[in-house]
């Protein structure tokens, strides 16, 4: 894998191993060049969508979600002399808490845009609307999948 790919990737998994961390803020910070696309509730930016993390995200005493979104399948186009890129990716969200067994909660697929920012791939835009399998997210969210997609 060339260096781009490789740098790509790791943004896909670095938003990941932050969101199972409960590092909100370092997850956003990745979004800070990009427009999130969310549903009902329009393009986000990156302060935004931490706004509705925290919103509708549960966070266990351990300070966690107590998740762990597994990103696999990622289709890279990179345009080196552009500087720009495009991913999709499959994600697969797995949960357990007190209350929970482990289990599947959630699966789909992300679209993503980069553009080489200063010498460094960044995430540009996300599509988070490819939601194709749910779980039990009574856990996961602290609303109705339905109204947090509103919000």
């Amino acid at each position: 894998m060339d260096h781009s790919a490789t740098a790509i990737c790791n943004l896909l998994y670095r938003y990941a191993e932050a969101i199972d961390e409960g590092r909100l803020e370092d997850a956003a910070g990745l979004f800070r060049h990009a427009r999130i696309e969310t549903g009902a509730a329009g393009p986000l930016d990156a302060e935004g969508v931490l706004a509705l993390w925290r919103k509708i995200l549960v966070i266990h005493p351990c300070g966690t979600p107590r998740t762990r979104h597994l990103v696999t399948n990622p289709i890279l186009d990179i345009d080196e002399a552009a500087g720009t890129a495009t991913s999709r990716s499959c994600f697969t969200v797995m949960q357990a808490t007190d209350d929970l067994p482990l289990q599947i909660i959630a699966s789909g697929r992300y679209h993503d845009r980069f553009a080489r920012i200063d010498g460094e791939w960044c995430f540009v835009a996300r599509d988070y609307r490819q939601l194709d399998f749910i779980g039990d997210l009574s856990q996961h969210l602290r609303m109705p999948l339905k109204e947090a997609r509103r919000r």
